[in-house]
């Protein structure tokens, strides 16, 4: 081709029969529903935790009992990355929806546990090992859940759509966060304080359990991806079928998994400063009152859930990367005036304007992550290979934000957590600035031949063999 002949742009998209768009829309809501009540479940131990604190420990110490209940809270951290390398195994070996029936499964069963668990009253301590027991499923299935809505939206999803699809992650996740927060809020007006500690807190688990019954019931009308299908099919071909979703495999594709766990550093640990440590520093720090600082959160977060698909969207047009390199920047830059400012907010609409901005910057990492970590790996070990480094950059910053914040306060150096936030949204953007842009990347052999032909301008010879490795094949350069 000569220099001055242009390179023809790719064909549009075909229009997709419709039962192809039925498919996928039910993929969806399955993979969303699913990981709302995943959340929700999660959450609502933490919201319910002052109610059901004395129910299972004895003392005249409020504070002892809210400890032991948040030890119980941080197991469930702790077994995210076991449940991530099970499962994330699991969806690789048997499939996406398999996977995901199993991890709403295993949380419809803890919220029953938690739901039913004897008080200390009632049966001692042994209460509490159930409570401990319920968590410890609670982190697993959280662990492996995110692995599997995660590959299992991106898959399923139309390939110039893989952006828009896998931010219904995010917003199924922070959806799950609003309904545990607004069933509380509910209760809190229709019970008395001694109802709720009585027996009132019960519910919301009974409700977190019936709610995982009617999504095993969707899950399981599921179509598997097309990727997994091919991929499963070709190995048993080839006879190399007891390879996928190893850690042998994974260990191939160690720097992929290292850059999962970099790219995640800085959005995890500003999440979680943003979410669910925003009310506690709007109280404690600019001494704003509980019923505003619950109410800025919540008005926060429901916008923030309306801003993922529409960020998603942009994605899938201009790429992954200038979405990653906008909320690094402005979270690297903006995270100290901001939470300066809101340390000295003093009315509803200056703590709402200040958390929207800090929502809406990271907005350029939630609303995307699932997709690029999802783009990184081949099929073989895709869930494996986004659940692991994941659940393990989550469990040592994000788990860990609310507890650094608290730490620095205590010391008396509250604005040096700022500067921890901003540190790690650096280490992040130093990464999204090296890896290549993932939006183009083949995920299984039928897109690696649809780029092959001759009308696209591809070659057709590496995106066939890669295909045939389930490698992906990302636009960009490669990291030095």
């Amino acid at each position: 081709m000569s220099s001055s002949t242009a390179v023809p742009a790719p064909p549009p998209p075909l229009p997709q029969p419709a039962d192809e768009r039925r498919k996928r829309r039910t993929a969806l809501i399955g993979g969303s529903l699913g990981n709302l009540v995943e959340w929700y479940d999660w959450f609502v131990y933490a919201s319910f935790a002052i109610y059901f604190a004395d129910s299972f420990f004895p003392g005249d110490n409020p504070t002892t009992q809210l400890m032991n209940t948040a030890g119980i809270f941080a197991v469930g951290f702790l077994m995210r990355p076991v449940g991530g390398w099970v499962l994330g195994r699991a969806a690789d070996r048997h499939g996406r929806k398999s996977a995901l029936t199993l991890t709403v499964t295993m949380m419809s069963v803890a919220a029953l546990l938690i739901a039913v668990a004897p008080t200390y009253g009632q049966a001692g301590y042994f209460g509490a090992l159930v409570l401990l027991l319920a968590r410890l499923l609670q982190g697993m299935s959280i662990g492996g859940e995110y692995a599997a809505s995660a590959t299992y939206l991106t898959e399923a999803s139309a390939r110039n759509r893989r952006g828009l699809g896998s931010s219904f992650q995010y917003v199924s996740m922070t959806c799950g966060q609003l309904l545990g927060l607004g069933i509380l809020i509910t209760m809190q007006h229709t019970l008395t304080t001694a109802q709720l500690e009585s027996w009132g807190w019960r519910i919301p688990f009974v409700l977190g359990a019936l709610f995982a019954v009617v999504v095993f019931w969707i899950r399981r009308r599921l179509q598997e991806t097309d990727a997994f299908t091919e991929q499963a099919a070709e190995g048993a071909d080839a006879g190399d079928d007891s390879t996928r979703g190893t850690l042998k495999v994974l260990w191939q594709h160690r720097r992929q998994a290292g850059l999962v766990m970099a790219l995640t550093l800085g959005g995890t640990v500003a999440y979680y400063t943003y979410t669910t440590y925003l009310t506690k520093y709007l109280v404690g720090s600019a001494g704003m009152a509980k019923t505003t600082a619950t109410l800025v959160s919540f008005t926060a977060l429901t916008l923030f859930a309306v801003l993922q698909p529409f960020a998603g969207m942009l994605s899938d047009r201009i790429g992954r990367r200038p979405l990653l390199i906008t909320f690094a920047v402005g979270c690297t830059v903006g995270t100290y005036p901001i939470m300066t400012a809101l340390g000295s907010a003093s009315s509803y609409w200056s703590a709402l304007g200040l958390s929207l901005l800090a929502l809406v910057i990271v907005t350029g990492y939630t609303s995307i992550n699932a997709a690029v970590k999802a783009e990184l790996f081949p099929t073989r070990v895709r869930a494996l290979g986004v659940a692991l480094p994941y659940a393990i950059a989550n469990a040592l910053f994000g788990g860990t934000a609310e507890y650094v914040a608290l730490w620095f306060k205590s010391g008396g150096h509250e604005k040096l957590f700022f500067w921890y936030v901003s540190g790690c949204a650096l280490v992040s953007l130093v990464t999204y600035v090296l890896m290549p842009d993932t939006r183009d990347t083949a995920l299984s052999r039928a897109e690696a031949e649809a780029d092959a032909r001759p009308d696209t301008g591809a070659s057709p010879a590496p995106a066939v063999e890669a295909a045939h490795r389930h490698a992906p094949v990302p636009p960009g350069r490669p990291l030095p």
